[in-house]
């Protein structure tokens, strides 16, 4: 049975133009949760920390980019356009197009279920490598390798499936009426690590306006999103 990786991690710092100093960085932005739980390695070894670390470099690289680009923008239509850019969607299609699958530590069940393809690791994994970067070298070089990728899709981001901004139409909503911030909050996740599936709710003034469900908390967010304009659009016919 095939387990862990299925390609030479060299190939892909040839990719993506980076060497690493301290590979053991690139080792854990590649292993994924079900492989750590499966094999004897410490469980805490996994790509999570380093997701964490990648969404907040990738925050404030896209941030600086954008600003600095397009000085015309309102501060909500920069707002929109980040949203769009920092998302599942944009992640995973720039993991698919370097094969950052084929990379990636599993376990057999995950490799079994397409964990190679699923969107919701690939995009976690992207953000995991950068953080990555991150802390191999510096800011800046993290910022060189993470522009190379994402400028190839900031001027396509209509060709990629599921860049509808629903969360900041919904913020905008709920800021300009209400004067507070929606709030997520997880209600449950079900399944194996393997194939979680989590469920969120979006609500301000004590009251839930929708409820969605997906791969990732990001997705589901979004899908709760969604279900709430929806309802608003409907209250306003």
């Amino acid at each position: 049975m095939e387990t862990g990786a299925n390609r030479d991690a060299k190939e892909l710092m040839q990719k993506i133009g980076y060497e690493f100093k301290n590979e053991e960085y690139l080792e854990e932005a590649l292993t994924h949760r079900s492989y750590s739980n499966e094999t004897e390695k410490d469980r805490r070894f996994n790509n999570e920390k380093l997701e964490f670390l990648g969404d907040a470099v990738l925050n404030l690289i896209t941030t600086e980019y954008i600003y600095e680009l397009y000085e015309k923008k309102t501060e909500g239509e920069l707002a929109k356009l980040k949203s769009q850019i920092i998302s599942e969607p944009v992640f995973s299609t720039i993991a698919s197009d370097i094969e950052l699958g084929e990379y990636l530590y599993l376990s057999n069940g995950e490799i079994m279920s397409g964990g190679r393809n699923r969107r919701s690791i690939l995009g976690d994994a992207f953000e995991a490598l950068i953080g990555a970067i991150f802390k191999d070298s510096d800011y800046y070089t993290a910022k060189n390798v993470a522009l190379k990728l994402l400028l190839g899709k900031i001027n396509k981001l209509e060709e990629i499936e599921g860049t509808g901004d629903y969360k900041t139409v919904l913020q905008e909503f709920v800021q300009g009426k209400y004067r507070k911030m929606p709030e997520y909050k997880l209600l449950s996740t079900k399944g194996p690590d393997h194939d979680k599936v989590f469920e969120i709710s979006v609500s301000w003034n004590d009251k839930s306006y929708g409820v969605g469900t997906g791969k990732s908390k990001k997705e589901a967010e979004k899908h709760a999103a969604k279900e709430a304009l929806a309802k608003l659009k409907k209250q306003k016919q």
